[in-house]
């Protein structure tokens, strides 16, 4: 069990040790994944980011993702196939409207961290199945990064696996792996919402490693 999300990025951080001060980034999934992005970045005196991506559901259940849509492509799984063209281009056209007040709201006229050549570690609260995190790194991958890793408290064994055989992804970590796995709240004592206002807070805070108080940069990881 964890804490709450700061816990979790703390215990995630030591993990990532390897990676302090190097050229990765941090790319949390808002908003559940800022608190943990944060408390990593902060530890590895690495910057921040989001993750401005959003899976496109299957018409006959949304939680299935089928695809994922970024500001700049758009990625389709097998199932996609056999789904009319016209909703896809319909979900895209509406989830790209939404990536595009969301860049507006996290990033204030700030320019993304430029990912090509980067180790890109992907963090969340959690993972139940694994499926929007697929299509996210198949995005991602277009960014022509060096590495990908994905790293979280909780994930269950299904998506632990599934995502450990992506091509894309070139680690995976999860702290706990559950074979009965619950919700991803239940491993939390406290899993309150991440509010637009503290999300946008934290990616301010730890988007420049270098704007942090001087006196942490010595600081050992618990």
């Amino acid at each position: 069990m964890f804490t709450d999300r700061k816990d979790a990025g703390k215990k995630l951080a030591r993990k990532l040790k390897y990676y302090k001060g190097s050229d990765a980034v941090i790319l949390a999934i808002p908003r559940g994944g800022l608190p943990i992005g944060a408390a990593i970045a902060e530890l590895l005196h690495l910057p921040l980011d989001v993750v401005l991506s959003k899976k496109i559901g299957h018409p006959l259940n949304k939680e299935f993702a089928i695809g994922a849509v970024s500001l700049n492509s758009t990625v389709l799984g097998a199932e996609a196939g056999q789904i009319p063209s016209s909703y896809i281009d319909e979900e895209t056209r509406k989830i790209h409207r939404d990536l595009q007040k969301k860049m507006e709201m996290y990033y204030q006229g700030n320019t993304p961290v430029n990912l090509k050549g980067k180790t890109l570690i992907v963090t969340d609260d959690g993972i139940a199945t694994g499926n929007t995190i697929l299509a996210t790194v198949a995005l991602l991958a277009r960014e022509d990064p060096d590495k990908i890793i994905i790293a979280v408290p909780v994930s269950s064994v299904s998506a632990q696996k599934k995502i450990s055989q992506s091509p894309y992804v070139d680690q995976m970590i999860s702290l706990i792996t559950p074979y009965n796995f619950n919700a991803v709240g239940s491993y939390y004592h406290n899993f309150l919402p991440v509010s637009d206002s503290e999300a946008i807070r934290l990616l301010q805070t730890f988007s420049n490693p270098n704007k942090n108080n001087t006196t942490k940069t010595d600081r050992a990881i618990p």
